[in-house]
């Protein structure tokens, strides 16, 4: 395939916290390479995923769900999101069908009119199975109203519907231009990392109320063994000391089924075995700490 005859760039993801971002990023990889779970706020970082769809290959950026900060962490997220609209070559903003136009979405829209307008910016009506045709008509004319979107796709990232058509616009919408990474790299983060954010997926799944928001994971070390497996060392850090308890579980029982899930995940996405060992540790102020955030891919300073 020549350079004069393919196409790449950068589409970024943006809407508010569990909108559906991850779960697009994921089905139109192919794979699993952002965290998903039912909770708000699970992906920190901006995560790239990169499909291909013909000549064209399609990064997707998966940001954190845009919403009003509290803490410097928040901040950092909530600015990440912004940076991955505006590096963008394309935007889609996802909405929620049953949910609407909310105030939260209205005030991503507000701030979508200080972007380059040269820049497309879609529309993508997600979870369309939650309401009627009638009620999604009327949301999209009321969205389209507020804002001036280049399309209107409706879609279930869940289920797939609709998701060929917005596919198929990326891939004829994006820039003329050479591939940007290999043909058969499907993520833009380094395996730590990935490994990293499949643990604390388990760990929000199986965790309640303030916790998962609590702690980190990182991957403290990394030793490829000469049978083809790979030994990943993690530490979760986690903000009290009340906090090591719950995760742990009783006799350990907790961070035993997390340590298993999130092995079988990394298997399956990395197609061998690996052996994960975890620890827990007390970090009170992990969230001021320049280094944390530098592991989990965001900017320290943008929480000032």
């Amino acid at each position: 395939m020549t350079e004069t005859n393919t196409r790449a760039g950068f589409v970024a993801l943006i809407g508010e916290p569990n909108a559906g971002k991850s779960t697009l990023l994921n089905r139109m990889v192919g794979a699993k390479v952002s965290i998903v779970t039912h909770k708000v706020q699970t992906t920190r970082a901006r995560i790239r995923g990169i499909a291909i769809a013909g000549a064209t290959q399609i990064v997707f950026v998966d940001t954190p769900g845009i919403f009003r900060p509290r803490r410097r962490l928040d901040r950092s997220m909530v600015a990440a999101a912004w940076g991955g609209a505006a590096d963008a070559d394309i935007v889609l903003l996802l909405i929620e069908a049953h949910r609407g136009l909310t105030d939260g979405a209205q005030a991503i829209i507000d701030q979508l009119a200080a972007l380059d307008r040269r820049r497309p910016v879609a529309l993508v009506i997600n979870k369309i199975d939650r309401v009627k045709a009638d009620v999604l008509l009327a949301l999209s004319k009321r969205l389209n109203d507020a804002y001036p979107f280049e399309r209107t796709f409706m879609i279930s990232a869940e289920k797939g519907h609709g998701c060929d058509d917005l596919r198929d616009w990326l891939a004829e919408t994006l820039p003329a231009g050479p591939w940007l990474y290999p043909e058969d790299q499907i993520a833009d983060l380094p395996m730590r990392m990935i490994a990293a954010e499949i643990t604390r997926e388990k760990l929000t799944l199986r965790l309640h109320e303030e916790i998962p928001y609590q702690l980190t994971v990182e991957t403290e070390a990394w030793e490829e063994r000469k049978d083809g497996s790979a030994r990943v060392d993690q530490i979760i850090y986690v903000a009290r000391p009340g906090h090591k308890g719950i995760v742990l579980g009783k006799g350990g029982e907790t961070v035993k089924a997390v340590g298993q899930a999130a092995r079988a995940d990394l298997e399956q996405f990395m197609g061998r075995r690996v052996h994960l060992f975890l620890q827990v540790k007390v970090r009170e102020n992990w969230q001021d700490e320049a280094e944390r955030y530098g592991e989990i891919g965001l900017d320290f300073r943008d929480g000032d």
